[in-house]
């Protein structure tokens, strides 16, 4: 463990120095994608991380740390809208290097939420929901993967979570069910409901399809969101494990401590993940 807090300040210098300046209308100017090697694992953004900024801000920070995939949230992008501002809001993502490639968390408690959530990832364009649906709703959920072909990744929400805990609570249900039925692994809320991240990912690899990558404080329900290599899960064995099973997906951190002012904490987290991939 203490190696690998040591090796936190080496692994973001890169990412976090930029941090200092302000971002807002340096997104172009500082821009340091082009002077980051290609990831080994393609690294994102889960949306959530963003609920405190415009579309404007959310492309200047990413743009800053080198991240260019974005799992959009309806405060962003409603699930209502219609195609022209679908169209307007990927057009202002494309414009800024951003790829949005999935969408979600999006909560289904209803039939009529289930068709309304993939009738709107159709229309984005993506071909996976990160998405919770009730139980009862596994069912017709996977009707409506089959009649879309839109594969939908049930995300874990950890100890409070009456649903989804842990990743097994996913598994357990979807592991006889049509293959495009997955799971968006949350490291940090697996970890909170007592799951190694690394185990996780070697128990459930058929059907990890996407990652929200956060760290935390504890392995217990009251573990705090901290940046990625300050708290306690074990990143190098989580990347190793995901080398292990030729892991195909991105990677989406997704930062919730000081989400007014998530850029510092983003360039760390960025900076550490590419360090240990490295």
């Amino acid at each position: 463990m203490s190696s690998r807090r040591k090796f936190i300040h080496a692994a973001a210098l890169a990412c976090s120095a930029s941090a200092l300046l302000p971002y807002q209308g340096l997104a172009m100017t500082h821009n340091y994608k082009s002077a980051l090697k290609k990831d080994y694992l393609p690294i994102g953004m889960a949306g959530y991380s963003f609920v405190n900024y415009t579309i404007d801000q959310t492309i200047a920070i990413m743009n800053r740390v080198g991240i260019n995939h974005l799992s959009v949230k309806d405060f962003h992008l409603p699930l209502d809208s219609n195609q022209q501002t679908i169209d307007d809001v990927l057009s202002r993502f494309k414009a800024g290097g951003i790829q949005v490639y999935t969408v979600g968390v999006i909560y289904m408690r209803s039939e009529a939420d289930v068709d309304r959530a993939f009738d709107y990832a159709k229309r984005v364009g993506v071909n996976m929901i990160v998405g919770v649906p009730l139980y009862d709703l596994l069912t017709y959920t996977e009707k409506k993967v089959k009649e879309y072909n839109i594969r939908i990744a049930i995300h874990n929400h950890g100890p409070e979570d009456k649903l989804y805990p842990g990743p097994k609570d996913v598994y357990d249900r979807i592991e006889k069910m049509d293959p495009r039925m997955g799971l968006c692994l949350d490291i940090g809320h697996a970890f909170r409901a007592g799951v190694a991240p690394d185990k996780a990912v070697t128990a459930y690899a058929k059907r990890i399809y996407d990652l929200h990558i956060k760290d935390v404080t504890a392995a217990r329900a009251d573990g705090k969101a901290i940046e990625a290599g300050r708290g306690e899960i074990d990143f190098p064995a989580f990347i190793a494990a995901l080398r292990s099973i030729n892991y195909k997906g991105v990677c989406s951190i997704e930062y919730e401590k000081d989400m007014k002012d998530v850029l510092p904490g983003i360039a760390e987290s960025a900076g550490y993940l590419r360090g240990v991939m490295s």
